[in-house]
């Protein structure tokens, strides 16, 4: 039975659809195929490894969307609370860039809207790390094309930004940041600034990333202000200080000798002299083509052969964040315990493979001169690609399961901690839909496609169910003819073929753009955001009752993952024909008219689903005896997906579901949403 969902879905009306949504969301959801039905663009290509790690990845998308109940949707980084989040929401600033990104593309799109909002409100730590989020934002805009959106929050964007003002030299016309505040640790700078001895924390140096962040954020910031009018003041503010940024991290971070973007030391000390250059290559040297910094010139595109260098930055398994050649490459500093803990001196990262390959693709789309050099082309896009999807998948398990950062020599998770698991803090399906399939989203009344896929390496891929500009968009490419029976390169729109080509090449469309669906925010009530938080509090009538134990079932987070240390949810003692009841205290009256269980279930582990279930209410103002809500209509008892059940509207205190375990197994509620 098919009853509400807390959220809005964008319906599915046409028949311009070539891929089966209905075969393909069961075979990589299973039961919980009906949150990503409406929601996701579909892909299909020839390179299974890459199309399998494009669905996983959407699987980390909805893993990772918290429910705030008022305060709405963020993305989180780690599965799990970690103990440097922003209390109690759970957010961390690092990689919103990259779920921004990602959610863009989200047929849904509440969650990036929710997110940025709350990322430029005063609940979140928006300064922890540097950060490209008004970028971000700008690149949302150019794939929904919503005007009141994007410039909504341009005030809090220029506070954040000229809150950065604490780390620009003046002098020297750039952004410093401490490795560790870049999101990075134990990078060359801050190793030799300790001389050798750590790395953790220190070596404040001027660096590519923070500065390229600065130049996109400004940018982002200039072409927000233009589209709201009468701001034009702050659109030549922004504009001037980011061709002032583009100049002086040319001129300056630019190092001849290494082909390369690198540090200058900002710490001056007895290991370190202010301003000199880092003595070796890093990874993040490529951050500046990631927003689109560098000048089209064969000079700066030398910089790309050092990707492709198993000598210097090409490892095996990934791309190495700094090269061998470093005195302490890969050098273990820091443990949790006996297990290796999280450095940028030599260890691939998903974090960077993104930047790297996000940065890639602008170069072979648009620096003409650059690709003019054959340094780099579509055949290594899609080699890298390829090379940081089979990252996903652990070599000793054979599960798709993202970690921290990775063995350049083996594709092995170093770290692998409790709260490694599946984790966001880069991007993928951005890489796909941008890069590999083409789409270059625009702010004029255009869809651009230029596929970097291979024609030597890519028979056939299909991207389809994207809505880009208010329009249905879908792009395909077939070889020979044979997988699709059409031969060649095709871009649709609203289920018309609107452009074609025999090869893998750029084509152009006239879109007048539409309003996209609108959003629709269905607010939960249950939300309790941390352990310690008051209300809303959950109580059981058996098992652990503590709120560290009923917290995760009422947190906002909706995963089914079987790996044992990512369990979420509150877990009932084995059945044996008694009911069981979780009990919700919201801590004041509200109104309450359905709800939403997820029900985790693994016959190894001994979970398995209820076999009923009811909602029930407390009579006589929360006091009385608690019976069966009124008028419910109860949808089938799902496992691994979500359960939902609508009643008449009632207001109270309090509400509990209360369920029967098969007799032999455990229940685990990985979440009770109620609305």
């Amino acid at each position: 039975m098919k009853l509400y969902s807390s959220l809005a879905l964008v319906p599915l009306i046409y028949q311009g659809y070539a891929l089966d949504v209905e075969a393909i969301v069961n075979k990589y959801y299973g039961n919980d195929a009906a949150w990503y039905r409406d929601r996701i663009p579909l892909f299909d290509s020839s390179d299974p490894d890459i199309t399998d790690v494009y669905y996983y990845r959407w699987s980390i998308f909805r893993a990772h969307q918290r429910d705030l109940g008022s305060n709405g949707y963020i993305s989180t980084e780690f599965l799990d609370d970690v103990g440097w989040q922003t209390m109690p929401w759970a957010s961390l600033n690092d990689a919103t860039g990259f779920h921004l990104l990602e959610g863009r593309w989200c047929r849904d799109r509440r969650f990036k809207e929710d997110y940025a909002t709350f990322m430029y409100s005063s609940n979140s730590n928006s300064r922890q790390f540097s950060e490209s989020m008004a970028a971000a934002v700008w690149q949302g805009y150019l794939v929904d094309g919503v005007v009141e959106d994007v410039v909504k929050r341009l005030d809090d964007m220029t506070r954040v930004y000229n809150a950065w003002d604490d780390s620009y030299d003046k002098d020297k016309g750039l952004y410093y940041v401490e490795p560790i505040r870049d999101a990075t640790e134990y990078t060359i700078s801050s190793i030799d600034s300790s001389g050798g001895y750590d790395g953790f924390f220190g070596g404040d140096s001027f660096r590519p990333s923070i500065n390229s962040y600065q130049y996109a954020n400004a940018l982002a910031i200039a072409n927000m202000a233009s589209l709201k009018g009468g701001l034009e003041s702050t659109v030549d503010t922004y504009n001037s200080r980011a061709t002032a940024l583009k100049t002086r991290v040319q001129d300056a971070l630019w190092n001849s000798t290494f082909d390369h973007f690198i540090d200058r030391y900002q710490v001056n000390n007895t290991n370190v002299t202010y301003w000199d250059p880092i003595r070796g290559r890093e990874l993040v040297g490529m951050v500046p083509w990631t927003h689109d910094l560098p000048d089209d010139t064969a000079t700066y595109a030398q910089a790309w052969s050092h990707i492709l260098n198993s000598s210097e930055l090409a490892g095996e398994h990934g791309l190495r964040t700094v090269e061998p050649s470093y005195e302490y490459y890969m050098r273990q500093y820091r443990y949790e315990g006996p297990n290796p803990e999280c450095q940028w001196n030599g260890p691939v990262w998903p974090f960077q493979m993104t930047q790297v390959l996000s940065g890639l693709a602008n170069f072979l789309d648009h620096y003409a001169e650059g690709r003019k050099t054959d340094v780099i082309n579509t055949d290594d896009y899609t080699n890298l690609l390829r090379q940081y999807a089979q990252l996903h998948r652990n070599p000793d398990t054979g599960i798709l399961d993202l970690e921290e950062d990775y063995y350049p020599d083996t594709g092995l998770p170093i770290v692998g901690l409790k709260r490694s698991h599946h984790y966001f803090h880069s991007g993928f399906n951005d890489l796909v839909l941008s890069g590999l399939v083409g789409i270059r989203p625009s702010a004029n009344d255009t869809l651009e496609v230029s596929p970097l896929a291979s024609s030597a390496q890519m028979k056939y891929f299909r991207a389809e169910r994207i809505i880009y500009h208010g329009h249905e968009i879908a792009v395909q490419w077939d070889a020979d003819g044979s997988h699709y029976d059409a031969t060649g390169l095709q871009v649709e729109v609203d289920g018309k073929l609107v452009a074609s080509s025999p090869t893998l090449s750029r084509l152009s469309v006239d879109l007048e753009r539409k309003a996209p669906p609108a959003i629709t925010r269905r607010i939960a009530q249950s939300i309790q955001l941390n352990a310690t938080t008051a209300y809303p509090r959950g109580t059981t009538s058996v098992g652990n009752t503590t709120q560290a134990s009923t917290y995760p079932a009422i947190d906002g987070r909706i995963w089914f993952y079987p790996e044992q240390d990512a369990k979420n949810g509150w877990d009932t003692p084995v059945g044996n024909g008694s009911t069981v009841w979780f009990q919700i205290d919201f801590g004041k009256t509200v109104s309450i008219s359905a709800a939403e269980l997820a029900f985790f279930a693994n016959e190894e582990q001994g979970f398995a689903e209820p076999t009923d279930y009811k909602i029930q209410v407390p009579g006589n103002g929360d006091s009385g005896e608690w019976s069966d809500v009124e008028g419910a209509t109860y949808g089938d008892v799902v496992a691994n997906g979500i359960t939902s059940v609508e009643w008449k509207e009632v207001q109270g205190e309090q509400v509990r579901v209360i369920f029967t375990p098969k007799v032999g197994s455990k229940v685990r509620i990985a979440e009770f949403k109620v609305y």
